[in-house]
């Protein structure tokens, strides 16, 4: 099995309890402890529906872009295809080695942001891909990890970055972004109705005492927001942080826009998605890639699609069934996606 992060100039480490070498960047991460890596849990969400449609089978190479806790690239490595594994996060990189070790030469795991997909992809495959999948969002680790800061229900540091090499934290922008920053964010990527409420609530009360713990935030967000139903008040603000800090939405085009260029043709591409703005984008782009004429008011007649390169497979989104639901609630909101690149010549 082969490893290497983003930056493969820099020191040979090795895979605690694994003896398994790769590559870190200097002070990106952080290693873990002579116990190993820390348990990781994640249930992945429409496993049966994923293998339907990617298909997986030797002699196939597939992209798990989103790898996190290697559910779908073991179900997709049982079914004798090539795995090649991203994620951003490198302790989930490390838990996926440990589960994936016995798969050999059959995967090769990368710390990467899927929006480098289609450099990190040819630089390992020339050649192409059979498949790429895209499972969005923060796997149940993640949420469950308290010092990750991502939980609305554990104390913890109001951190919040997928990838602890990177800068921007949640912290820094409930203390220094302006009011109206805020208010934005809230609104657009957390579509929360009372956005303005909930930023200057956070701007007055930062004046006299920092957020830095993650109850702290969502307490103040729930004074604002109210408490009604099962879903936290503070879901909403949290999930437009988590997707600033992370760059989600930039991340998630820069991915779609370069992968039919990664696939072969007859190559198949699906993307799991969590809300609505993921699968708007997700919808849109599909939609923009497989329709063969555009036509405007202006235009005397339709005319090709130059962009025209896609075949959706998946003509409404696949959504999970009542027992999947029923064993993993955090699957309720998960849409599925799914599109093929057209043959050449293909009508």
């Amino acid at each position: 099995m082969a490893w290497c992060l983003a930056d493969c100039s820099t020191a040979l480490l090795t895979v605690p309890g694994l003896g398994i070498p790769f590559h870190a960047t200097q002070g990106e991460g952080k290693t873990e402890s002579s116990e190993g890596p820390r348990a990781f849990h994640h249930v992945p969400v429409l496993l049966e529906e994923v293998i339907h449609y990617l298909a997986p089978r030797a002699e196939m190479t597939i992209v798990d872009a989103t790898l996190g806790g290697a559910g779908h690239a073991v179900a997709i490595l049982e079914r004798g295809a090539r795995l090649i594994g991203f994620d951003r996060d490198p302790e989930a990189l490390a838990h996926a080695g440990a589960r994936l070790s016995q798969y050999g030469e059959a995967v090769t795991l990368q710390q990467q942001n899927f929006s480098n997909l289609l450099a990190a992809g040819r630089e390992l495959t020339p050649e192409g891909v059979d498949g790429i999948l895209l499972d969005l969002g923060v796997s149940s680790h993640q949420l469950d990890s308290a010092d990750r800061g991502f939980s609305l229900r554990s104390g913890g540091s109001l951190d919040m970055r997928m990838d602890p090499g990177e800068r921007l934290t949640a912290a820094e922008l409930v203390n220094e972004w302006n009011e109206a920053d805020l208010a934005r964010i809230f609104r657009d990527l957390g579509e929360e109705r009372k956005s303005r409420a909930v930023a200057g609530a956070i701007v007055r009360r930062r004046v006299t005492k920092p957020f830095n713990d993650t109850l702290d935030l969502a307490d103040c967000v729930a004074g604002v927001v109210g408490r009604k139903g099962r879903i936290h008040p503070a879901t909403r603000v949290f999930q437009a942080l988590r997707m600033t800090v992370n760059r989600e939405m930039e991340a998630l085009e820069a991915a779609l826009e370069s992968a039919p260029a990664l696939l072969k043709p007859g190559g198949r591409m699906a993307v799991i998605t969590f809300h609505s703005l993921e699968d708007r984008m997700v919808k849109r782009f599909f939609k923009s890639r497989s329709v063969r004429e555009l036509d405007r008011p202006e235009w005397p007649a339709p005319r090709p699609n130059p962009d025209c390169c896609l075949r959706v497979i998946t003509r409404r989104p696949v959504t999970p069934a009542a027992p999947e639901v029923a064993g993993n609630p955090r699957a309720r909101s998960a849409k599925l996606r799914v599109a093929e690149k057209r043959k050449v010549g293909e009508q």
